[in-house]
């Protein structure tokens, strides 16, 4: 999947929201998930995710942040492939998973789905997901994100195109030969 991307972020406890703007690329394959996001507007950043590592690059300061997922790979993975990957029995085993009606999210009639998760592990990280899906496809327009103490993250998608022949390389990020690498986890 192929597409433009706005996340907006709320942290209550500051009632401060921000937003970026980007694109995305997404892709599950032989059960396992890989994403790449690009994000122009307010400061330039890219993201990757694929297998057990994640990367933040951020060209300003060309620095590359890499991070090991380790055990909660699987966990990460499930999460971005909620919509976008994930069937309604994939839905059904790890959430209780609730009707929210119609509603329409820019111009589109869609479906909302909210999810539960049903592990307390799950709980702890994520209280509940929002899926707003159009009545004539398969994946979402929007997500919402809730975390237990009221922060959240709403994404927005548009102009998502399936595509099958992506390649591998679409996936990893575009660092030059100079980059500085950290591992904030060391």
């Amino acid at each position: 999947i192929t597409g433009k991307l706005q996340k907006t972020e709320f942290t209550a406890v500051l009632d401060d929201v921000s937003k970026e703007s980007g694109r995305m690329w997404l892709q599950r394959a032989g059960g396992k998930l890989a994403m790449r996001v690009e994000i122009d507007v307010p400061q330039p950043k890219s993201v990757g995710v694929e297998g057990s590592s994640a990367s933040i690059y951020y060209p300003k300061m060309n620095t590359v942040q890499i991070y090991d997922l380790g055990k909660a790979g699987a966990l990460v993975d499930q999460f971005l492939a909620i919509g976008f990957g994930s069937s309604g029995k994939d839905l059904e085993k790890n959430y209780t998973v609730t009707p929210g009606g119609e509603e329409m999210v820019n111009g589109e009639k869609v479906t909302r789905l909210k999810l539960v998760p049903k592990s307390a592990k799950v709980l702890e990280q994520i209280r509940n997901v929002e899926l707003w899906i159009p009545l004539n496809a398969g994946h979402p327009v929007q997500q919402k994100v809730i975390e237990p103490g009221g922060n959240y993250y709403l994404f927005t998608y548009s102009d998502l195109k399936l595509s099958t022949d992506l390649p591998a390389d679409t996936f990893r990020l575009k660092l030059p030969g100079n980059v500085h690498v950290e591992k904030p986890q060391q």
